[in-house]
């Protein structure tokens, strides 16, 4: 079965945290799309310095939520510090979560959801950083590899993405939750 997924990414994001999750998708047969505020090419953090390069599917305000299946948010400090400020991300973030779908975030992407105001009594993970920050936001926050709830999907670092992975791809497939929502 078909399936397209929205990676929602600026500059700086996290090379691992949307290389990973990107090659895991499209390892299913998946269409996975890169969309991002900016045309042309966004450019990885790759752990200490600046990494690759990764062309931009679509522009964010041309994407909708209604086109794609799910949601893949990577972290990275940068990356999430720009698009949590974004009143186009953020609509699309919670369009996402208004039609059910799962919505998968790792190390710093929760930022986003907090900003979106979709972390309320969910059960989150983070990086250890913002862990307080989803906690006064709602979240019920954990320190595990990988936490689900009704299809948001969230890990910690790096470290975690065969976790996150593996998790993400099994709520897509599950397809949409009702208890996923606003």
């Amino acid at each position: 079965m078909s399936k397209k997924i929205a990676i929602l990414a600026t500059h700086g994001f996290e090379e691992s945290e949307l290389k990973s999750p990107k090659e895991h998708l499209e390892q299913q047969g998946w269409t996975a799309h890169i969309i991002s505020p900016e045309s042309g090419t966004i450019k990885a953090w790759a752990e200490k310095d600046w990494g690759q390069e990764y062309n931009v599917d679509k522009m964010l305000d041309e994407a909708n939520a209604s086109d794609y299946d799910a949601l893949v948010l990577p972290g990275g400090v940068i990356n999430p510090d720009q698009l949590r400020t974004n009143e186009t991300a953020l609509s699309f973030v919670r369009d996402f979560f208004q039609q059910h779908k799962p919505v998968a975030a790792i190390c710093h992407g929760p930022q986003i959801l907090i900003n979106a105001e979709v972390v309320e009594g969910r059960k989150m993970t983070s990086v250890d950083s913002i862990s307080k920050d989803l906690k006064n936001a709602g979240a019920n926050w954990e320190d595990s590899e990988v936490v689900v709830d009704q299809g948001l999907v969230t890990s910690r670092t790096p470290k975690d993405l065969p976790a996150f992975n593996a998790k993400m791809v099994e709520e897509i497939k599950e397809g949409k939750h009702e208890e996923q929502t606003i």
